[in-house]
């Protein structure tokens, strides 16, 4: 494998109470990954070790890791439960914000962003009960 990113996340507006009630996170993936987003381990994998280390895609075929994957990796790995209040059709749900660095994600291209190492992905829920 050819490395791997730290990525940060904050989850607000709701949205913790799903990762672990931890607004403040971060996640080691690798710097490219299957290039059909799959993020099942390999049996060989332990608990303690970062799940994405030993992830085989299915096809061979790799990619530069994208918030794409980001997103199928945090709903397999980190989401404790309720995965339809976090993405819907392949991608975050309608009434989520997502921020890149500070900056709205339609403007950073969605899903197709190549993170980079260090990048701070953001996760703020406008949908409220009421």
């Amino acid at each position: 494998m050819a490395g791997t990113m730290m990525i940060k996340l904050v989850f607000s507006g709701g949205l913790e109470l799903l990762f672990s009630n931890e607004r403040n996170q971060s996640v080691l993936i690798p710097s490219f990954v299957p290039s059909d987003n799959s993020t099942h381990s390999s049996p060989s994998s332990s608990s303690s070790t970062p799940s994405s280390y030993n992830d085989t895609p299915s096809t061979g075929e790799t990619k530069a890791a994208d918030l794409e994957y980001l997103i199928y990796h945090l709903r397999d790995h980190l989401l404790k439960e309720r995965p339809e209040l976090f993405m819907e059709n392949g991608t975050i749900r309608p009434g989520i914000l997502v921020l890149i660095n500070n900056t709205d994600w339609e403007l950073e291209g969605e899903g197709s962003y190549q993170l980079r190492n260090n990048d701070e992905i953001v996760f703020i829920s406008t949908l409220h009960g009421g």
